[in-house]
């Protein structure tokens, strides 16, 4: 539908961005996004945007955060396996995968100054406390990962971005101000990620961030998918119809990652006799590819 060349989605990343990816715990990746296929996916936005506005579910101040979004549109779905930025799904996390997490952002300006407000995170929620050690200097496990995929144009900042604190992944704690009532200074190291239309970044779940207030007359439109292992429960629900022109369109890799599995021991990368499953789609892929890798723990 979109020309990509002669990408298919399962070329592997290189041990550069690997090394930044694992260094930094992001990447921007630019011109991810065709501008035809950009134009498409903000056109669906604006339709789902409409639709939910209708029924009332935005907030006062226009904003939508819309989780479990990939069934309400085709192209939704067929960002699961985008040829530019799936590569770096499977690359940095393996084939054991899905999308357990994902969201629609349309944030309009400001209507007023923002309260105070202190908004930096790590992703997660309990795996944030669940798998932690006694030793703080020994990082969490990433466990799961974002692609951001940017709609509008956030060249510039004061438009709503995200900001990130650059290798803050490898940190289990961030200082939190004493008083939250006034506004804080942005913690040191911070940065905006400003990034065109059709550009994206990948973040480890682990990475410090925050959303910023959206000062500019641009409403800010992005679609994030979360992908992590099949072993963890999903965070958002999906409710695919299976009789339906969404579900029936979807590849075998594409159903293995909203979800499917034949059997539990599936999800754990195994069939039943305790050996690795060589039919999981994704796996089956690589393989048939020659991607799959013993010295990449997660590739093996």
């Amino acid at each position: 539908m979109f020309d990509y060349g002669d990408r298919t989605g399962y070329e592997p990343i290189s041990e550069t961005d690997r090394k930044e990816f694992h260094e930094q715990g992001f990447l921007l990746l630019r011109n991810v996004l065709t501008e035809d296929h950009r134009a498409a996916l903000e056109a669906a936005v604006d339709r789902v945007y409409a639709e939910e506005q209708a029924k009332g579910n935005t907030k006062k101040d226009g904003t939508l955060h819309l989780l479990g979004f990939l069934e309400r549109d085709e192209l939704f779905g067929e960002l699961l396996t985008h040829p530019i930025a799936f590569p770096y799904m499977w690359g940095l996390a393996g084939w054991n995968i899905y999308t357990h997490h994902n969201h629609l952002d349309v944030t309009p300006p400001a209507l007023e100054p923002e309260k105070p407000y202190w908004g930096w995170h790590q992703d997660g929620y309990r795996q944030n406390s669940d798998p932690e050690t006694m030793d703080p200097n020994l990082p969490r496990p990433m466990f799961s990962l974002k692609v951001a995929y940017v709609l509008s144009d956030l060249s510039e900042t004061g438009r709503g971005a995200t900001k990130v604190i650059p290798g803050s992944h490898l940190k289990n704690s961030l200082p939190r101000p004493a008083d939250l009532t006034v506004q804080n200074p942005d913690p040191e190291g911070t940065v905006e990620i400003t990034a065109n239309p059709g550009d994206a970044f990948i973040f480890d779940r682990r990475q410090w961030h925050s959303r910023s207030t959206n000062l500019s007359s641009i409403t800010r439109k992005m679609l994030f998918v979360g992908y992590t292992y099949r072993w963890i429960r999903p965070l958002d629900e999906l409710h695919p119809d299976l009789d339906g022109e969404w579900y029936r369109n979807r590849t075998p890799v594409q159903r293995q990652l909203i979800g499917e599995g034949t059997h539990t021991a599936n999800y754990w990368g195994i069939n039943w006799d305790g050996y690795v499953d060589d039919e999981i789609p994704l796996r089956k892929e690589l393989k048939e590819r020659g991607l799959l890798d013993r010295s990449v723990p997660w590739l093996r």
